[in-house]
């Protein structure tokens, strides 16, 4: 058994970050899934949902086959975020649900992986209450879990293996694409910001960017097999680079993939700290840039920013979203907004509203703050109730709705060219995708359209989503 340790996960060195480029599954275990099935669930940010794209390609890669449903799985993996309460308290109810499927499938393997594991209380709690639980790997050591999953069928114990440490680089996993079409790409790891409320720099480890060889290598073989967009991902993707010795950064990335043939780049998450003019200008002078950049604010207040240890003020993060909006006059900015950090009065929510009515941000994601233990505001004094926590999100998402549907009104009668993803959740009729505004656009069509870039004018506009009418069949 292996557990978490916090302290040592607080750890940064200047050690050189080992790179893995030789992982392969042992021949004995390719025929471990022969007439099994497996089914993964995944919590959290698109780091998990391209790291739950790993794991199923190993699984694949020893005969398991998808399972539709969790009922006809031999293998559930539950793969978690550890971002906020709420992610917890989801990920420990459905283990608790599937104490009832363990009772009756005898052989079943239910395994917990991601970021939860990262967590010393998270582990503890496993131990102590669900002990049902076969497999518990964390995000350090992805790459063990063919050798996890053998051993526990083979031994028929529990698997604990994790590891709190700053994280190596894996350059050889495989990857099972969710769409054809468009891809995540990392182009990082972990985050060395650690901005108080944030638990990530503990779970992911330090810092760490991918040579510039291994991620153009990847996207000009997704491009070689049709892929149209590809989503650069990491914690704070305008850092990458700054862990390495080769002068080159973010932008010097930006704008050799903008020389590549593909439709579409995306990134994220940003940081205001590290966005800088070089990546702007790459922004602005690569036409398959997407207009479209996350960049979270977080608090409109500096006394909290400060408290957050964010390292900008409001009136640097304005700012900065008005030279974005300048420089690329028809990008949209998303962000993410906290409301109830601990400390925060009536005045510092007042600057943050003040400071969203100012910027009218094109959407938000906004959230009550959730205490993560061992981060430093864990800590901090908090003698807001939560009615008036609750209060204040109430009043901060009627300004953001608004924003949002006003956002949406410019692509009123317009033509916006969206790649689609496939049917609608709600209607099998309705195809939906996004504009290079990352606006979901929905709109009646053929099967046949799915994967390709279509113009689609926007007919009705809803405060979530566009609706519209394909124009043309073209692709491109």
């Amino acid at each position: 058994m292996q557990k978490p340790n916090l302290q040592q996960a607080k750890k940064r060195s200047n050690k050189k970050v080992p790179v893995i480029n030789d992982f392969v599954i042992d021949d004995k275990l390719l025929a471990l899934g022969l007439h099994k099935k497996y089914f993964i669930k995944t919590y959290g940010c698109q780091m998990n949902e391209h790291d739950s794209e790993k794991i199923a390609a190993m699984l694949e890669k020893m005969q398991f086959q998808v399972a539709s449903n969790m009922e006809e799985a031999d293998v559930i993996i539950l793969n978690s975020c550890s971002i906020r309460e709420n992610a917890h308290n989801k990920v420990f109810g459905m283990i608790g649900q599937l104490k009832q499927l363990k009772e009756k499938k005898e052989d079943l393997i239910l395994v917990l992986c991601g970021c939860m594991p990262q967590e010393e209380i998270v582990v503890n709690k496993i131990l102590t209450k669900y002990e049902w639980l076969d497999i518990v790997f964390g995000t350090h050591n992805i790459i063990n879990f063919p050798n996890l999953l053998a051993k526990c069928i083979d031994e028929r114990k529990p698997q604990i293996e994790v590891f709190s440490k700053e994280g190596e680089i894996y350059e050889s996993l495989p990857v099972k694409r969710e769409y054809p079409h468009k891809a995540w790409v990392n182009i990082m790891f972990g985050c060395d910001k650690f901005c108080a409320y944030c638990i990530v720099p503990y779970t992911r480890g330090k810092q760490r960017s991918r040579t510039r060889q291994y991620i153009l290598k990847e996207i000009k073989k997704l491009i070689a097999g049709g892929c149209w967009e590809v989503t650069l991902l990491g914690q704070n993707v305008n850092a990458y680079g700054k862990d390495l010795s080769e002068n080159y950064y973010f932008a010097d990335l930006l704008n050799d993939i903008g020389k590549l043939d593909i439709a579409r780049v995306r990134f994220m998450t940003n940081h205001p700290w590290d966005l800088n003019d070089d990546i702007i200008k790459a922004m602005q002078q690569n036409d398959n840039i997407m207009p479209h950049i996350h960049l979270p604010l977080q608090s409109g207040s500096d006394r909290i920013l400060q408290k957050m240890n964010r390292n900008y003020t409001k009136d640097e993060y304005i700012k900065l979203y008005f030279k974005l909006k300048e420089a690329i006059p028809n990008i949209c900015i998303s962000t993410d907004i906290i409301v109830g950090f601990p400390g925060e009065e009536a005045k510092d929510f007042s600057e943050t509203l003040a400071v969203v009515n100012k910027c009218q941000f094109d959407y938000a994601f906004t959230f009550i703050f959730s205490k993560r233990e061992g981060t430093p505001a864990a800590a901090m004094a908090d003698k807001t109730l939560r009615e008036e926590k609750e209060a204040r999100l109430q009043k901060l998402n009627k300004y953001i709705s608004a924003y949002t549907l006003n956002s949406n009104m410019q692509f009123k009668n317009t033509t916006v060219r969206v790649l689609v993803d496939g049917f609608s959740a709600k209607n099998k009729a309705v195809l939906t995708g996004y504009s290079e505004n990352m606006k979901r656009v929905n709109f009646y069509g053929d099967e046949q359209l799915i994967g390709q870039i279509v113009p689609v004018k926007i007919t009705e506009v809803k405060t979530w989503s566009l609706f519209g009418e394909i124009v043309s069949t073209k692709k491109g």
